[in-house]
């Protein structure tokens, strides 16, 4: 008896999120959970008319949390920026689906306007203010860059935002500061007057929407037509554009997988 319960808890586990007829969707928590829940319930809840499938969004308290889950396979599918679809896909095999084709992601390093840098070799040696180890673009990206392309070993200072790394800049508590253009432009007019941008990283592809390889390719492609199908419609590009995805377009790991080969993985941080 005690051998058939712990073999049917073991089979219970071993159940997919979806066999119940519901699809787990986690999403990287790049704003509060209450922002987050106002975009993706009311896409989801379309989502579900347009595919007749049930979808389930499972909420994360922090980014780290995020990364751990996708890693273990939590999710059937995950909203997740470009590093995380490389570190997503190596451990699970998770595929893209749909991303942003309106633009790129790139890191830019911003100094003072009034601080006579002109050459990033200049910050050789120098610290150098960062969000977070593992933002993407402010961080990874950039710090990558500065060491791999132009040999320019810096003193990394997390503060943990991006408007506390422009006025770490502003303020001189460090030369230059490692950010992304949304959120420069988000800074006040005041704050984007005192700055300037030295240094653009090279470009990739936006945050993808991946599914995990459990899900059939059927239901993967289903999704991917339903979402394809909402952008070429008014009222579904504006549920669209919450994620932001301002001009959808379908992708897979090819547009993803040479981000492996750009060295990001001897700055990422597991557990930041």
């Amino acid at each position: 008896m005690l051998r058939a319960f712990i073999l049917g808890v073991c089979l219970l586990a071993s159940v997919p999120a979806w066999a119940g007829g519901v699809y787990t969707v986690g999403v990287v928590p790049q704003y509060e959970p209450r922002k987050l829940a106002s975009i993706w319930l009311p896409l989801l809840k379309e989502l579900e008319q347009r595919t007749g499938l049930k979808f389930k969004l499972q909420g994360v308290s922090s980014i780290p949390e995020f990364e751990s889950r996708f890693a273990e396979g939590a999710f059937d599918f995950a909203y997740m920026n470009p590093y995380h679809a490389v570190v997503a896909h190596q451990k699970q095999g998770y595929e893209p689906l749909v991303r942003d084709g309106g633009r790129s992601l790139f890191g830019i390093l911003v100094v003072r306007n009034d601080l006579p840098i002109d050459d990033i070799k200049a910050l050789d040696g120098e610290e150098v203010a960062f969000p977070s180890p593992n933002a993407l673009g402010a961080t990874l990206l950039m710090r990558a860059e500065l060491d791999r392309l132009h040999d320019v070993k810096v003193k990394p200072r997390y503060v943990q935002t991006h408007s506390s790394v422009y006025m770490h800049v502003v303020l001189g508590e460090t030369k230059a500061g490692g950010g992304v253009m949304g959120t420069l432009n988000s800074q006040s007019r005041e704050i984007q007057d005192q700055l300037r941008i030295l240094h653009k990283t090279q470009a990739m592809p936006p945050h993808p929407l991946t599914a995990h390889p459990r899900v059939p390719v059927e239901i993967r492609e289903r999704v991917r037509s339903a979402l394809m199908a909402m952008a070429a419609e008014e009222a579904g590009r504006l549920l669209l554009a919450g994620v932001p995805f301002l001009r959808l377009a379908p992708t897979d790991y090819t547009e993803y997988g040479p981000l492996a080969d750009w060295g990001l993985e001897k700055y990422y941080v597991v557990g930041e």
